[in-house]
């Protein structure tokens, strides 16, 4: 049987120990603001990268914020990783997210794209899927004058973003682009309907519990019968064939795991290069937790290898 991570063991208890509220007993702005309160003490100290530039591009009803990272040294014709942040579709942002990216960026040696797409409840689903497609389309379309190479475009996330960037490879594969080249998905949420096991194993005690996730999918779904939709549950999907290669990642004691298992299993049966690492003492978020946790850090290398290596790898001769 895993045992807790001693250092995540320590960090739920000063989070107990801390008396906020938990976040589903606040409304959505309050939850946001405390949420990024809590994510900047815990976040891996930011690494230097070349350049950070937020630019607006078009949406589907209004502006996208997009944040560019390049690398150091970065050459012209780059990959690319294009990135939606974690928070359940509600809370989080392109600043509780800044210190995954730098990392990503800089040890991959990719251009990383964070998006701060529209959230719920304000807009609810399709309207993150929507803006995450807007704007994989968008750096797609204007690749050349980014310096960055589209047969080496990935997209990426962590739990809700990792939702989207499955549900994005999908949808890109459906209807006609942009070719993605690899997905980065780090526990990602890919059933709605939290029919797995994890969901009551873990539901309780490891900070994502079974009464926030309800939160999370209410706020962010219109209705019931929209939990066993493609789009808002990527392994709900019948056909998964012809999608790009992934990475799955996932952490033993969040109640995630099993459809992140489930998905990573499932792409590999329909022929996907496929990747699964679980960390079995980490808890859900730890990607987010890089100033205290050793095997956030450690996790977040392989990750940023593995993606360097497979964009390299996709680059035509």
């Amino acid at each position: 049987m895993p045992q807790l991570d001693p250092q995540a063991k320590l960090l739920i208890e000063k989070a107990e120990a801390a008396g906020n509220p938990e976040l589903y007993e606040l409304d959505p702005p309050a939850a946001r603001k405390l949420f990024l309160e809590l994510s900047m003490a815990v976040a891996v100290d930011p690494i230097k990268v070349g350049s950070v530039v937020d630019q607006q591009i078009p949406g589907p009803t209004g502006q996208i914020l997009l944040r560019f990272y390049q690398p150091l040294g970065v050459q012209e014709n780059a990959p690319a990783l294009i990135y939606f942040h974690g928070g359940g579709w509600v809370i989080g942002d392109l600043d509780s997210h800044d210190g995954i990216c730098r990392w990503l960026c800089a040890r991959s040696g990719c251009v990383l794209v964070s998006v701060d797409y529209r959230m719920a409840p304000e807009h609810k689903f399709p309207a993150p899927v929507d803006d995450c497609l807007a704007a994989t389309h968008w750096v797609a379309a204007n690749a050349v004058a980014l310096g960055i190479d589209t047969t080496r475009l990935a997209v990426g996330g962590d739990s809700a973003g990792g939702n989207l960037a499955a549900v994005v490879a999908q949808q890109a594969r459906d209807c006609g682009g942009p070719e993605i080249a690899y997905q980065l998905l780090i526990y990602p949420a890919t059933d709605l309907t939290m029919a797995a096991p994890s969901h009551q194993e873990l539901a309780e005690g490891y900070r994502l519990t079974k009464p926030l996730m309800e939160w999370f999918v209410n706020h962010y779904l219109n209705n019931y019968a929209e939990r066993s939709n493609p789009k808002a549950s990527p392994l709900l999907n019948a056909d998964l064939n012809g999608l790009p290669p992934a990475l799955v990642i996932t952490a033993g004691f969040d109640p995630l795991r099993d459809e992140g298992v489930h998905y990573a299993d499932k792409l590999a049966a329909a022929g996907v290069e496929t990747a699964h690492v679980c960390y079995d003492g980490m808890i859900h978020g730890f990607f987010s937790m890089g100033g205290w946790l050793e095997k956030s850090r450690e996790a977040l290398d392989y990750a940023a290898e593995r993606l360097g290596e497979a964009l390299t790898k996709a680059k035509p001769l």
